[in-house]
């Protein structure tokens, strides 16, 4: 890693416990979570995939998965979220790896080649603007579907994928047959599929989902529920190596 970044008041930087790498975060904006680093460690690289992360925030995924894809592209639309994850890069020394591209995935031609990349990650905002109560900012905007909806994003991957391409998302359980169905307009059919409980006794609240371009419906493979927590509320074995912690 190069020399720290010089931060601003509103600034912090956090240990990634990957590879000695760091990311810099504002604390008047979304800051990632569980969620981003379990979508990280989902779906499995060679090495050799052309990668895409849509809506890459401060661009914590493209940080984590940086050794195992060939070369990664990575799409925010806040200019504040984007000069971050442009100098995240930087300071990891991973310019020649990932690519940040300020834009709207909206209009992704605009961003990126059609049928380019072998694997699209997307962490989208999880909530339609109708449900619950929707405040203004960043924070808003990357929990509702105030910038895109879940359409706008698996329009964009399907744009991106070649055929034969994955696209890795986490979402929400009880969004899974809009998922299903929003996959199936854009040719896209779930292959694998993890539900993520808080603890053993608590029903799922995240879903880890892959899709593949031009697949076939059949053969979805339900991988078993990922615990976030033993019973005495400590991280599982299985966290604690996606974290980078195995006791």
């Amino acid at each position: 890693m190069s020399d720290m970044e010089t931060l601003t008041a509103s600034e912090r930087i956090d240990d990634l416990c990957c590879r000695g790498r760091y990311i810099i975060q504002r604390t008047d904006e979304f800051c990632f979570s569980m969620d981003a680093v379990l979508l990280a460690h989902f779906p499995h690289l060679t090495g050799r995939e052309r990668v895409l992360d849509l809506g890459t925030g401060t661009g914590v995924i493209p940080l984590l998965v940086a050794d195992h894809a060939a070369h990664i592209t990575a799409v925010e639309l806040s200019p504040v979220q984007a000069s971050l994850a442009v100098r995240n890069v930087r300071m990891n020394n991973l310019i020649d790896k990932i690519t940040v591209r300020e834009g709207d995935y909206r209009a992704p031609s605009a961003l990126f080649a059609c049928a380019e990349y072998d694997l699209v990650y997307s962490n989208p905002p999880y909530r339609p603007v109708t449900s619950g109560a929707v405040s203004m900012g960043a924070r808003a905007a990357a929990r509702h579907e105030i910038t895109a909806t879940l359409a706008d994003t698996v329009r964009a991957a399907a744009y991106a994928l070649r055929h034969g391409g994955r696209l890795a998302m986490v979402h929400l359980p009880e969004r899974v047959s809009e998922i299903v169905l929003a996959l199936h307009v854009e040719g896209l059919a779930v292959k694998r599929l993890q539900m993520v409980q808080p603890r053993a006794d608590r029903p799922p609240n995240l879903m880890l989902i892959e899709a593949a371009k031009g697949a076939s419906p059949a053969g979805l493979r339900h991988e078993p529920a990922l615990i976030v927590r033993d019973a005495d509320g400590s991280y599982t074995e299985e966290i604690r190596a996606i974290y980078g912690q195995e006791m």
